[in-house]
């Protein structure tokens, strides 16, 4: 079977998603985990955008040697220039430019002509081409385009040295049929079209990139642009693990196969929707929590008897266990770290150690730990994010004839201790005011959700909050069975992330 070129623009367009900000260690993490699923191309970022953006494709680009490294950088000298001082130290680099192609595009936003672009973009490519062999093209918005215009200009990039074509669906315009029409034409209409991959880019305004992007596939497209989870601007992009899976799931159909190593992609999920804070939901294809469970009662004894009943995929195929096993206060260190490593988390010992004693500290409050549980603590014990802060007490007084007051003591800078108390309209107002008078990093509180993490009265409780102060968004996560220290775990871990970006 011929293969399909995995191009993972998680943290570029994925990042792009409104509140989904991530750190230069978050987004290292998630580098490694795309390199351990087996991903050919990670687009680490647009360099010329922020200083941050830039710092983060070149580490990546230092540190992670298996795939190859792409920044994306828009058609002008300054952007190129950056892009390539960003990737210069990857074991494989490659450029992506992209400029507008579209009518629309070209009359309001750019106000140049069809030959101002043209040129632009063969020179740009060209540019890229002195720095290295490895160049992409994307003509944007190219499926509200002039089919003709858009056989000129990649006749063009390629012949200045592009790849790479990527024909993206900017504004997720298009369907399945009108998009196949597109790439045919593309592949009759470009003389040099073999001399280059074409690759397809989707977003899910209407709900149909993936659909878009398997069309593509089957019309001869052999490099598809995805994110995890599907996350990305507006709607978001083609999902990932959902491509991968319908042409592992359908290979006589598709004929068509990956390098992605299928078990790491719920630990990939997880980790991406832990870090943005953008939960998954339930009934989401492949990694929702509903993927592969059963209510209803026909349904359970068709898979009971057989899975293939009711089961087109072996959940173990993308990193779940078959079977559960049962964890609780009685459970030794030795089957809590099997049962992460089925899990998909391999930890240091020193982080394993602190992840075993918060699973203890957990079995004591409930009868048994659920796997959603077990991800839920380790996310919130491993944080990437440094803690300049940590909420070592938290106590509060509330009920309906009484005025909530918390006090809480926390662990700063050197060791130091701080404690101080608040009122507020509420217990969690209170505890938020508590903190924001020791720590004085002045905020403001635009988004809290709460969510159980399991089902019962002895429910884990997961709070994730968003702060703006400056213009920026910080997302912070905390968990516990007591939602207000819940809740002030994930106040905390939002401050800790301004204080790291203020320092």
């Amino acid at each position: 079977m011929e293969r399909v070129i995995i191009f993972d623009t998680t943290l570029r367009d994925g990042e792009q998603a409104p509140g989904a900000t991530l750190n230069v260690d978050e987004k290292l993490e998630i580098a490694r985990q795309l390199e351990r699923l087996g991903v050919d191309v990670i687009e680490a970022g647009f360099p010329i955008s922020s200083p941050g953006d830039f710092e983060a494709v070149r580490l990546i680009s230092e540190r992670v040697r298996g795939p190859v490294i792409c920044a994306l950088a828009h058609a002008s000298p300054e952007a190129v220039d950056r892009a390539w001082e960003a990737v210069r130290g990857a074991a494989r680099p490659r450029i992506h430019v992209f400029l507008s192609s579209s009518d629309i595009h070209m009359t309001h936003q750019l106000r140049k002509g069809r030959g101002e672009v043209l040129e632009m973009a063969r020179t740009m490519v060209a540019r890229a081409k002195g720095y290295l062999e490895d160049v992409e093209f994307s003509p944007m918005d190219a499926t509200r385009s002039d089919p003709h215009f858009i056989y000129q200009i990649l006749e063009a990039v390629i012949e200045a040295g592009a790849t790479t074509v990527n024909i993206p669906d900017t504004v997720g315009y298009t369907t399945p049929e009108e998009f196949s029409h597109l790439i045919k034409g593309i592949f009759e209409n470009v003389p040099n079209i073999h001399r280059a991959v074409v690759s397809v880019h989707c977003h899910d305004d209407l709900g149909l990139a993936v659909a878009n992007s398997l069309a593509a596939l089957r019309c001869g497209a052999r490099q598809v642009e995805c994110t995890i989870n599907g996350i990305g601007e507006r709607a978001g992009n083609a999902a990932l693990e959902e491509i991968v899976m319908a042409l592992r799931t359908r290979p006589n159909f598709f004929n068509l196969t990956t390098n992605i190593d299928t078990t790491q992609i719920y630990r990939a999920s997880r980790l991406v929707s832990e870090l943005t804070g953008f939960s998954i939901q339930p009934n989401k294809a492949i990694v929702g929590a509903n993927a592969f469970r059963h209510e209803s009662g026909i349904h359970q004894d068709g898979v009971l008897k057989e899975p293939l009943t009711y089961e087109i995929m072996d959940a173990r195929s993308i990193g779940l266990p078959s079977s559960t096993l049962v964890l609780g206060k009685h459970s030794g260190r030795h089957a809590f770290k099997a049962r992460l490593e089925e899990l998909g988390y391999t930890l240091r010992e020193e982080d394993l150690n602190r992840a075993f004693a918060a699973f203890k500290e957990l079995a004591d409050k409930k009868k048994e730990v659920t796997d959603r549980d077990i991800e839920s603590l380790v996310a919130e014990e491993l944080r990437t994010v440094s803690e300049t802060y940590h909420l070592d007490h938290v106590q509060v007084s509330c009920g309906d004839h009484s005025i909530p007051t918390a006090t809480v003591r926390l662990i700063g800078p050197e060791g130091r201790v701080f404690s101080d108390a608040a009122v507020g309209n509420g217990p969690v107002d209170a505890v938020y005011k508590a903190i924001n008078r020791i720590v004085g990093m002045p905020n403001h509180l635009v988004e809290f959700s709460v969510k159980s993490v399991t089902e019962t009265t002895e429910a884990l409780g997961e709070v994730t909050i968003r702060i703006e102060s400056g213009g920026q968004i910080f997302t912070g996560r905390g968990a516990s069975t007591d939602i207000i220290v819940a809740s002030a775990k994930a106040y905390i871990n939002a401050l800790n992330r301004l204080v790291a970006k203020r320092g």
